[in-house]
């Protein structure tokens, strides 16, 4: 059964940075689009960007140009850098393959103060 582990989450202040890893295990990432997503408090998961087998890229336009969603295959790793963070984007972030979502991961916590 394919398991995502999501890890790069933290504590930032307002403005800060922080890049986010999942580690999809017993699956190959190479052939599937792939999402970040977030649950923040009293609120429901939402998608935030994607990328596509072929590289391609969709985020909400709350985090355009803030966020970037990349993708390692040899690694079987995707990646959220995100700049410019604020206190909306306080939330439990979680990797999934987009539409046919296997197993949700624990998820890492950003928190970010003001």
């Amino acid at each position: 059964q394919v398991q995502l582990v999501e890890s790069g989450g933290g504590l930032v202040q307002a403005g800060g940075s922080l890049r986010l890893s999942c580690v999809v295990l017993r699956g190959v990432i190479s052939r599937i689009e792939i999402g970040w997503y977030r649950q923040a408090p009293g609120k429901r998961r939402e998608l935030v960007a994607r990328i596509a087998s072929g590289g391609a890229t969709n985020c909400i336009d709350s985090v355009k140009g803030r966020f970037t969603i990349s993708r390692d295959n040899a690694k079987n790793t995707v990646y959220l850098q995100m700049n410019s963070l604020n206190v909306e984007d306080t939330a439990v972030y979680y990797c999934n393959r987009f539409i046919y979502n296997y197993a949700w991961g624990q998820g890492t916590q950003v928190t970010v103060s003001s």
